[in-house]
């Protein structure tokens, strides 16, 4: 079986697949401060819930945007698992050709994201990934990575508005009845979720005049169930698309 830990700023997203099968995923808080054995502990519980072993894993793959945490999740892979895992980086197999001016700069969520895609669509190509930040990759119809955007992520957008505005509460993430509010919450449920929509329609339709009008749609990560209906451009939500990723980036690297 194959472990694929893929950390973000906020979560980190594991996936077990047997083959080519996601048997098993989890997210859990994304935390710099603990050990190799404190987050094995962990992954132990989570094994032991759905009836796994740490035994039976016998691959290990890592994508990370958060430096520190590496040396953690290689260390505990070394420890509990005894397997040296793979790390994305810009310099594996990909099966597509990353353009961007310097390739070190490409998170690797964005190389793993637009790797699944190209693989299950082909291209023309844009990945939006709903997470701290929500991303836009572009992927040409050769399979070449150009690049993209990068905006404040939903829950980021939130925050700053309740930090910043004195007299406004802290709100659920949820698809409010009406764009016009009847309350403050209301209203500020409907500025930020349709408000965003608005954002990502207005940043893929841009995106399509330099790529291509038949460019698909492809949106991803921890938001995308909640932000993607409410867009007009968004054709396929695929909430396992960076496991699928790893999977695959392992696959071609063996």
């Amino acid at each position: 079986m194959l472990l694929a830990i893929d950390i973000g700023n906020t979560n980190v997203v594991i996936g077990v697949f047997d083959k080519e099968q996601l048997v098993e995923n989890w997210r859990v808080s994304t935390n710099t401060q603990i050990t190799p054995d404190e987050y094995a502990m962990i992954f132990k519980d989570l094994f032991s819930f759905a009836g796994l072993e740490f035994r039976q894993i016998d691959g290990v793959i890592i994508s990370t945007v958060v430096p520190p945490l590496l040396q953690v999740m290689i260390g505990m892979s070394r420890k509990y698992f005894k397997i040296e895992p793979l790390v994305v980086t810009h310099e594996i197999k990909t099966g597509i050709t990353i353009r961007y001016d310097n390739p070190k700069e490409v998170g690797a969520d964005r190389i793993v994201n637009a790797a699944a895609a190209y693989k299950v669509y082909g291209g023309p190509l844009i990945i939006v990934d709903f997470g701290t930040a929500t991303t836009f990759c572009a992927v040409t119809r050769d399979g070449e990575y150009l690049g993209g955007a990068i905006t404040p992520g939903v829950k980021i957008s939130a925050e700053a508005l309740f930090q910043r505005a004195s007299k406004l509460p802290r709100v659920e993430l949820s698809k409010p009845p009406h764009v016009i509010g009847r309350d403050t919450i209301s209203a500020m449920q409907a500025g930020i979720i349709y408000g965003y929509a608005g954002l990502v329609d207005g940043i893929v339709e841009r995106m399509k005049k330099e790529l291509s009008p038949e460019s698909r749609v492809v949106a991803t990560g921890g938001l995308a169930e909640l932000i993607a209906p409410e867009t007009r451009c968004i054709q396929e939500i695929k909430p396992h698309l960076t496991l699928e990723g790893l999977r695959l980036l392992y696959s071609i690297n063996q």
